[in-house]
């Protein structure tokens, strides 16, 4: 219970933080499931190519990674919400238990398919929020030098999206110099870092995965929802 010093705490609401509900007991051990979105539809589409070599060291970790292509995803509002393609972004995004946004780098910005694919997953679906407690890693591709520009962006994303971002990030400069003619990545430092970024989010995802509606949990939510319960109950009342 709060303190005579916390005045303003709703006892009924407050929670001290539970290292148990950290650790619980059981754990699931079905592979990490991982879903995996790139911004462009080119034919040759760096950012794709770069998820696809992040989904196969995904799946030599032991997670189990599925790519969204974005063709044929209609802009948001501009169709309704049982359009096959965006129904099939929003089961991947409830299937998923952590995801890897790659977008190009356009005008200093991420591009519009990558902002349209985050912007057609919903903030809540009924009072579950798909997102909400998942890991998330974010990369970028550039056709010159390196830049954080949509990265950074990704992360302000994620975190509206109240998604656990891992610390790490890629960033890949100068994409059209760093594969191959069969669209392999190149051995470089670049190459290294996605190699990183997917260990430490198959790392994340593990350690958080079992806990992350704990994680997430929120003394104001308790409380507005506390608020409208007892609203509810007095108006039955009358």
């Amino acid at each position: 219970m709060p303190s005579p010093e916390l005045p303003n705490i709703d006892g009924s609401s407050f929670r001290r933080p539970d290292v148990a509900r950290l650790l619980p007991a059981e754990r699931a051990t079905h592979p990490p499931r991982i879903l995996l979105l790139y911004g462009s539809v080119r034919e040759r589409s760096y950012s794709r190519l770069v998820t696809e070599e992040a989904a196969r060291l995904l799946q030599a970790m032991g997670a189990e990674p599925r790519i969204f292509d974005p063709r044929g995803l209609p802009q948001p509002d501009g169709a309704p919400e049982d359009n096959p393609k965006v129904q099939e972004l929003r089961e991947l995004a409830q299937w998923s238990e952590g995801m890897v946004w790659c977008s190009p780098e356009r005008h200093g910005a991420m591009t519009g398919i990558m902002k349209s694919q985050i912007d057609w997953i919903p903030l809540a679906v009924g009072s579950v929020r798909p997102t909400q407690g998942k890991t998330l890693a974010v990369m970028e591709v550039s056709g010159g030098s390196q830049s954080f520009n949509a990265v950074n962006q990704l992360r302000v994303l994620g975190r509206w999206m109240r998604m656990l971002t891992i610390p790490n990030q890629s960033s890949v400069a100068k994409a059209f110099a760093e594969f191959e003619e069969d669209g392999r990545m190149k051995p470089s430092p670049y190459y290294e870092r996605v190699v990183d970024v997917m260990e430490e989010l198959v790392k994340f995802t593990l350690l958080t995965r079992d806990c992350s509606g704990y994680l997430v949990d929120r003394y104001s939510e308790r409380r507005e929802s506390a608020e409208a319960l007892s609203k509810r109950v007095n108006l039955r009342s009358i």
